[in-house]
């Protein structure tokens, strides 16, 4: 592959929703161009973008690919994302590194949940939008409704079409440009004359189109106001500026069969015409005092170094791949690098260009540019590659925090030693993966965007080496206490030699927002000062474990008042004894409850569905905070304890058919209600049980 500067250079966003046929373009696109000879196919698991044996089972993208084409001498680097909506992270990043978002749309279906979300991360990072209307060809395809669904959801844009199917269904055999007014069979490549039954539907379609090319510039608008028309050229400059302009929200539409490989080639020379070159736009830095500063937009290969790292894979033959997109100054290959946001330097072995997972040695990668580089240090998803000297840092696009939670254990011993390094190699390539250990549940907790991303990361799990079993994550609920109460407790130990004594009277009293204090209110030297910080050690051994269920304690406040000791039984390992059963005791009597979090839930669904949603809240205990409509969703925020959200993904996609989104971060503590305490504390028995 030749090497490309920044004015023969576009890169490309494929978003959309699920099924919609992004990757089978990609196939069209390629074969097209002359990279490959045949249409590879989804079913058949042969597409150069889903290449990842994950992808191939489940005939499903599951993250980005790279793929480059070439044409008319211009290198167009698609980034083929995933439609489902668990991998939104995906999409969020491929969005940020591209200068042109491609939305594409099923020619049956019109706007779906996929649609809506990629809309709205483009709509986010400010990047021009184009839309094609994909699978004209099938049974019940129907172009102006698919564009109707369009303009319905998103009101503030003005959808053009640039060309129109020239048939459809079955009868789909190519495309009209409305510019030059031809027709486009097949692929494209065949043009003839205008068919005579379309004259007047083109004729209303190029007017629409016209007056959005004059709409861009003051100096077209005042000619069509005289005239009435524009040149050709005139509409296409117009067109490429109002495209190019996010401002404008001006939407080029084109159709496609991208399976039938019929509208491909039209398509390729709009998407080099309409897509901005790189270096158009600006990028927030966060660099030290810098932080909130930007990256101008006048960026070129002699700047300063910005490369960011939008993704990286973990490949147990290969090793980490890393990609990037170069947003200022140029790449070369054998060369150190300064990785800004870990503070370190970085060896660059051979540049690679990669095409699903062909890779391609290149030297130099310029500005604007998007490349590879094999088995960096510790550089990860999100990090910025710069200079020693300039220490550029990009700032990385806000990513939603992870939804659906399991959790996992090692399948055998060996699997235990290796779990860790694994499941942080593949957080760090995805951000919106994390995974912890809960010190209160004591469990280790695997979180993604929902059930088929955290299942994706267990199977990669497997492909590097790693068995883990998966199972319900446990409500990390505390014990606490509501009034205080005293106890006094001995311990004594005969055993024929030195025994053991201590006694003690302490007090508990509830002590909200504080944690654990322990205090001594001993006079008298009835406990001598050496056994005070033993109470105290015996007694935080019971707050990890709890007392009525096995949760942890907090908010309490132990003063031990009183006590006695004998000379020679009196120890350190009695007044241990006596300090943790003489806490279980008070404990007991001090009106224990058990605590539960509390999540701060928002919900975005269609306004027609928010009564489903309201309904469904109040059998999860949940508290409406407050309600709001934008566009045309209705949001509605609402406190909710997380015993009932631990699997609301799933129930939301069934209520709204996938179209409904929330978030969800920890708000705080509150008790648990006293109907429902039983039966928790029954549950954690069992659990408890089932472990000895």
């Amino acid at each position: 592959m030749k090497e490309y500067t920044s004015e023969n250079i576009r890169n490309v966003a494929l978003t959309g929703h699920q099924g919609s046929g992004k990757t089978s373009l990609v196939e069209a696109l390629l074969y097209n161009s002359g990279v490959t000879n045949r249409l590879g196919t989804v079913e058949e698991g042969n597409t150069v973008s889903d290449w990842d044996d994950d992808e191939k089972e489940r005939a499903l993208s599951l993250s980005t690919s790279l793929v480059p084409v070439e044409f008319n001498e211009t290198k167009i680097n698609l980034l083929d994302t995933p439609g489902y909506t668990d991998f939104q992270g995906e999409v969020k990043n491929a969005v940020y590194v591209a200068d042109s978002i491609v939305v594409v749309v099923d020619a049956v279906a019109g706007v779906e949940v996929g649609t809506e979300l990629a809309w709205e991360f483009a709509r986010a990072s400010r990047q021009p939008i184009m839309v094609v209307i994909n699978k004209v060809d099938r049974d019940n395809a129907d172009f102006d409704a698919a564009l109707a669904s369009l303009q319905e959801s998103f009101s503030d844009y003005k959808f053009i079409p640039v060309m129109l199917p020239l048939g459809e269904q079955a009868d789909f055999a190519g495309v009209v440009n409305l510019i030059t007014q031809k027709a486009y069979l097949g692929a494209g490549a065949e043009r003839s004359d205008l068919p005579p039954d379309m004259e007047d539907a083109v004729e209303t379609a190029r007017l629409e189109l016209v007056e959005a090319a004059a709409e861009s510039d003051d100096d077209l608008i005042e000619k069509y106001f005289e005239e009435g028309d524009l040149s050709d050229e005139e509409i296409r400059n117009g067109m490429r500026k109002a495209a190019r302009d996010p401002e404008l929200r001006t939407v080029p539409v084109f159709a496609t069969a991208a399976t039938k490989n019929i509208g491909i080639v039209p398509l390729m020379e709009a998407l080099i015409a309409y897509a901005p070159q790189p270096g158009g736009r600006s990028v927030r830095l966060e660099s030290g005092d810098e932080a909130g500063e930007t990256l101008a937009a006048t960026q070129d290969d002699d700047a300063p170094l910005a490369a960011w790292v939008f993704k990286s894979i973990n490949d147990r033959y290969v090793g980490t791949l890393t990609y990037f997109r170069i947003f200022s100054g140029s790449v070369l290959a054998d060369t150190r690098y300064y990785n800004s946001t870990r503070r370190h330097e970085e060896r660059f072995g051979p540049l690679i260009v990669m095409r699903g997972k062909e890779q391609e040695n290149v030297s130099v990668l310029y500005c604007g540019d998007i490349g590879v580089v094999s088995k960096l240090g510790d550089t990860r998803t999100g990090d910025t590659l710069s200079t020693r000297d300039a220490q550029l840092q990009i700032a990385s696009p806000d990513l939603p925090a992870p939804l659906y939670m399991v959790a996992i254990s090692p399948r055998t011993q060996a699997d235990g030693t290796r779990m860790g390094s694994i499941l942080t190699n593949l957080a760090g390539s995805d951000p919106t993966l994390r995974w912890r250990h809960d010190g209160d549940t004591r469990q280790t907790i695997l979180e993604g965007m929902g059930e088929a991303h955290v299942n994706l990361a267990i199977s990669r799990a497997e492909r590097l080496g790693v068995n883990l079993d998966t199972g319900m994550p446990r409500v990390p609920y505390k014990e606490t206490i509501t009034r205080s109460s005293e106890a006094t407790y001995r311990h004594k130990k005969q055993t024929g030699g030195a025994g053991q004594f201590a006694e003690i009277s302490l007090r508990l009293e509830p002590n909200a927002g504080n944690g654990y204090e322990y205090e001594s209110k001993v006079f008298g030297g009835a406990i001598s000062s050496s056994f005070l910080p033993s109470i105290d050690k015996g007694i935080q051994t019971v707050l990890p474990e709890g007392v009525i269920a096995g949760f942890p304690v907090v908010d309490v406040k132990a003063v031990v008042f009183d006590g006695k000791e004998h000379p020679v039984d009196s120890k350190d390992i009695a007044f241990q004894i006596a300090g943790r059963e003489g806490f279980r005791e008070a404990f007991s009597e001090a009106g224990p409850v058990l605590q539960e979090p509390i999540m701060d839930v928002r919900i975005t669904v269609p306004e027609s569905m928010m009564g489903d949603i309201m309904g469904d809240l109040n059998t999860r205990r949940g508290r409406v905070q407050g309600m709001e409509s934008e566009s045309s969703k209705s949001i509605v925020s609402a406190q909710v304890p997380l015993a009932e959200m631990i699997r609301y993904g799933n129930d939301l996609r069934s209520i709204t058919g996938g179209r409904g989104i929330y978030t969800m971060v920890f708000s705080h503590y509150e008790q648990v209600p006293a109907h429902l305490t039983g039966d928790v504390i029954a549950a954690a028995k069992r659990e408890a049980e089932e472990e000895q």
